[in-house]
């Protein structure tokens, strides 16, 4: 398989003899806000340039939409990707938007979703801390998100965690699909009042705990205004706990085969 980091938590996996573009944010540098009410507000975004040109990315066979933040499925995305592209949702209600924005041809994942022999198994995030979910607007903000496992019998398992905060379901996921690849969002976007609402480089540690032989992909970094942790200081972590061999943190434009 082939994981090529684009920019925040998009990526183009290769898996199985088929492509899948994830999450799209495909708007130019400094297009909208920094999200309100969140560490760093004044820096707008996305941060940086997409790496490859956008023809390149719409190359897939497939789209999948772990949820619809706008550092995961912005106003370019809906504007450009074809609405007849085949596209993966986590619930109806992100399939209702993206019906209303004029897509066609979607389907809502579940535990027993496919694309043809590939195996698409829709898992549980909590995108946030519990206080947050406490709080009704701070709930309706964070909203839903999800995570996806690939599975097929010629490729190690793959499981995209999605944009979550360490909780016991992650844990529980990762004993039951037992993947040999981790894609984490390890940029520790932070909520102003709320503190992380995904990963920080601490989780990669905990993640390497339980699955001491799989690869980590760690991503959503260095790309949208609330993401504090960079490549850098994840590595430099890893290096430190002696687990740098099993983490990467590939830049935009670069690729990690496995």
């Amino acid at each position: 398989m082939k994981i090529t980091q684009i920019r925040n938590a998009t990526q183009i996996l290769e898996y199985a003899g088929k492509k899948f573009l994830i999450d799209p944010m495909l708007s130019d540098k400094d297009a909208w806000d920094g999200f309100e009410g969140t560490a760093r507000s004044e820096i707008r975004n996305p941060m940086v340039e997409l790496p490859l040109d956008i023809s390149l990315l719409l190359d897939v066979d497939a789209i999948i939409i772990t949820h619809t933040h706008p550092d995961h499925w912005d106003l370019a995305a809906a504007d450009i990707v074809p609405k007849d592209m085949l596209i993966y949702v986590q619930n109806e209600n992100d399939e209702t938007q993206l019906c209303a924005q004029g897509f066609t041809n979607l389907v809502t994942l579940t535990e027993t979703s496919r694309f043809e022999d590939i195996e698409l198994i829709k898992t549980a995030c909590q995108h946030g801390s519990d206080e947050a979910y406490t709080n009704p607007q701070m709930a309706e903000i964070l909203g839903d998100a999800c995570g996806v496992v690939f599975r097929h019998p010629a490729e190690k398992t793959v499981y995209l965690v999605g944009d979550s905060i360490w909780v016991k379901v992650i844990e529980q996921n990762m004993r039951k699909y037992m993947p040999g690849v981790l894609i984490m969002n390890t940029g520790w976007a932070h909520v102003l009042g709320f503190g992380a609402i995904i990963f920080g480089k601490e989780d990669i540690l905990k993640a390497h705990f339980v699955l001491p032989e799989a690869q980590i992909v760690a991503t959503h970094m260095e790309a949208v205004n609330h993401c504090l942790v960079t490549r850098q200081e994840v590595l430099d972590y890893a290096y430190a706990n002696h687990i740098q061999s099993y983490v990467s943190a590939p830049a935009d434009g670069e690729a990690v085969t496995f």
